[in-house]
């Protein structure tokens, strides 16, 4: 199975309720690479390198967030990223 790379941006009330941790946490469990990064808009930015299996159940996780967020919109960004630029998943500052 090919690896895919995307990238998506995820607004509503995303920052300062522990959205990139809950990010990073499932980003890990999943075995998905890329990053997680909080943008100045208030909105957060997603980069997930995996199968395709497993970034389809990471976006069912970011749609929830974690208990306190409230996402509103997640807009795929198209990207020139290639999978193998990541190793593991990061917090982006």
């Amino acid at each position: 199975m090919a690896v895919q790379i995307k990238h998506y941006k995820i607004t509503g009330r995303v920052q300062g309720v522990g959205f990139r941790y809950f990010t990073t946490k499932k980003a890990e469990a999943l075995n998905l690479n890329g990053w997680v990064k909080n943008m100045t808009d208030g909105s957060v930015e997603v980069l997930l390198s995996g199968e395709e299996e497993s970034i389809e159940e990471m976006l069912k996780h970011l749609r929830e967030g974690p208990k306190s967020a409230r996402v509103d919109k997640i807009i795929e960004i198209s990207t020139t990223d290639k999978p193998e630029e990541f190793d593991g998943f990061t917090v982006r500052r």
